[in-house]
Order: structure tokens, then sequence, then C-alpha cells
């Protein structure tokens, strides 16, 4: 949503890095949106379904419909992964058990955004959320969409939905894109969506806040724009 006066999150003020549930997103030096280069894949270890859950085959994909969180125990402040870099083979995130796996084909600024967005999965909506600090009690839709772009380096100050409109590249990306307009932002990455709305979501999980879901089949009304070369 379009905020007045809520200070933004900078790439120096608080949060977490990219890689620990409580640590702040990637580096204050990394530039800002424009233009982006697209990153080689995580050559680190990856742990694929069979690793991150007791009962894999389970899931709810892209285009079956999000997926309630499971297992008890988790709450909105303690998010833990059950494994550090959820991956699925292939070139088309996973939603399995309220977790995104990000594809292993996938450039690592799309697998970044996706252990990011795992990473904030179950805190609850919070009115500009995410725009005075990175790691914050709960995200609103644009300071959602602000903390991903920035754990994976593609942003260093929060935005808001109408200051998204006019962000990096205009259109939809190969892997990234976000849609915005004055009142609402969320991003669609490598098949699946972050959004705090529930909108066109079947299968809706629990609670207010970031969450992941399938995409979405009519974006009308959004504008779309991607950060270059993703």
């Amino acid at each position: 949503m379009a905020l007045a006066g809520a200070p933004a999150a900078s790439a120096s003020g608080g949060g977490a890095t990219a890689g620990g549930s409580s640590a702040a997103p990637t580096s204050a030096a990394t530039p800002t949106n424009a233009g982006a280069v697209t990153q080689p894949s995580f050559s680190g270890p990856t742990q694929g379904p069979g690793h991150c859950t007791a009962t894999a085959t389970s899931s709810a994909t892209a285009t079956s419909g999000g997926a309630g969180v499971g297992g008890g125990g988790t709450n909105a402040t303690s998010a833990a992964l059950p494994c550090p870099h959820p991956t699925v083979p292939g070139a088309t995130g996973r939603i399995i058990h309220g977790i995104a796996y990000a594809p292993a084909s996938a450039p690592l600024q799309v697998q970044e955004i996706i252990w990011a967005g795992d990473r904030i999965r179950l805190k609850p909506y919070v009115y500009a959320g995410g725009h005075g600090k990175w790691n914050d009690v709960g995200y609103d839709c644009s300071g959602t969409v602000s903390y991903v772009l920035h754990a994976a380096g593609l942003l260093n100050v929060s935005m808001d939905s109408s200051e998204f409109e006019t962000w990096d590249k205009r259109g939809a990306g190969q892997w990234i894109t976000v849609y915005t307009n004055p009142g609402h932002a969320f991003i669609e990455v490598a098949g699946i969506r972050l959004d705090t709305s529930a909108e066109q979501d079947p299968h809706p999980a629990p609670g207010t806040g970031p969450r992941w879901r399938p995409v979405m089949t009519s974006t009308s009304g959004f504008m779309a724009r991607h950060p270059a070369g993703l």
C-alpha cells in the first residue's frame, strides 16, 4: 500500500541477512534495482522436500493453491525453516506445507527472494511493517515485497506500492514480477506468489500477513515491474 510519512527501511537500518531466520538481508553496499545482473545458481548445499519435511508427497503447487502452515510450535515471530535452503529440481518453485522451495536451476537472486519470503511467511499483517526496519514484527504488502527484494540485493530502501509503480523495468520479468497499484503490491517469483492478500487463493494459509500462494490468473488493475535481467 501507499504510505504517508512512514519511515523507509534502508540498507543500514536493522534487519537480518538472507541466510538466517533473524539475520539482516544482504549488504548495504549492494547496488539498488537499476542494472541488476543475473547471478549463477546457489552453489552450496541445498535440501529437497525429502530432507526438509516428513511427508513431502503432500504438497501444494503453483496450480493447486496455497497451503496451510503445517505442524505446531512455529509462531509468527519464529518461522523456522526445516533446512537452510529449501530447493526443488527444475525452474518452478513449489509450496509444500506453507514453505516455498526455490527451483534449483533459478538464478541465486531468485532463490534468495524465496528463502527470504520463507523467513517471514508466518508474520502478521502490520500497517507500515517492513518500512521502518527490515526485521519487523509484521509486514504490510509493500513492506513484504521490499524485504524480499532487499534480501536478494535488489533494493536498498523500502518502497510503498505507489513507488513500486516506477521501480526498475516495465512489464513482467522472466523470473520476478512485482505487481503494484496505489493500494496494493505483491511479488510473483519462479511461478509462485508472496502476498498479504488471499485474493485468488483457493486454499489460503491461516492468518494475515505475507503467505505463499498460487500465482494470480488475472492481474487486471496492477502495473507489472521487474528487475533488469530477471
